[in-house]
């Protein structure tokens, strides 16, 4: 289902909910959560704002850089998701509402992170940042890390399929998702946790 942004630019979710900013590699989403929540991408751990935790992959990248020198890079690569998701977790744990960045959408990642939301009481929403593979490609390079061409292959792939669900009405397993592109996402002023039902169209 796709949910329009309104009321003023403004997205609204339950408290407690677990949001996950997914997209392509370079789509922008770490942009959209600097300019939303005024981080300076220099974070390496979650940052609260209010009730809030905003949780970037990066943050947990950050925290390890340097640290594992002799490890190959999938084993680096699994440590920062598994950091990662320990943070959302965690975050849940305490009572707040989390909105994250993750870029992975597969199926199995998706039913993970749905199981965290609804272990702590809270429901899980997609919220899908709609580039094309051009602009997204555009984006890694502007910011100087660019995924090898067979990973962003199988990235296309699974953003392609879970696109595909969604524009059909079908978001599981979360309980809602939201698909804005990059016009719209600039044009976002806010996303809240205030009780009200993420809005519906």
């Amino acid at each position: 289902m796709r949910h329009e942004p309104v009321q003023g630019a403004m997205v609204r979710y339950p408290p407690g909910s677990l949001v996950i900013l997914t997209g392509l590699p370079g789509a922008g989403k770490t942009t959209l959560l600097q300019r939303l929540y005024g981080l300076d991408g220099a974070e390496s751990a979650p940052v609260a704002r209010d009730a809030v935790m905003v949780i970037d992959s990066s943050q947990s990248r950050r925290h390890w850089d340097g640290r594992l020198p002799w490890a190959p890079y999938p084993l680096r690569r699994a440590v920062v998701f598994v950091t990662h998701v320990s943070r959302i977790r965690r975050a849940l744990a305490g009572g707040h509402s989390v909105i994250a960045h993750n870029r992975g959408c597969g199926p199995y990642v998706l039913k993970g992170f749905a199981w965290l939301a609804r272990r702590h009481g809270g429901t899980f929403h997609l919220l899908l940042l709609d580039a094309a593979p051009e602009a997204a490609l555009a984006g890694q390079r502007a910011r100087g890390r660019v995924v090898a061409p067979r990973t962003f292959a199988r990235h296309q792939r699974r953003w392609a399929g879970l696109l595909a669900r969604v524009k059909n009405g079908d978001p599981a397993p979360a309980s809602a998702a939201l698909i804005v592109d990059r016009t719209e996402a600039d044009l976002l002023e806010s996303i809240v946790f205030d009780g009200a039902a993420a809005a519906s169209g």
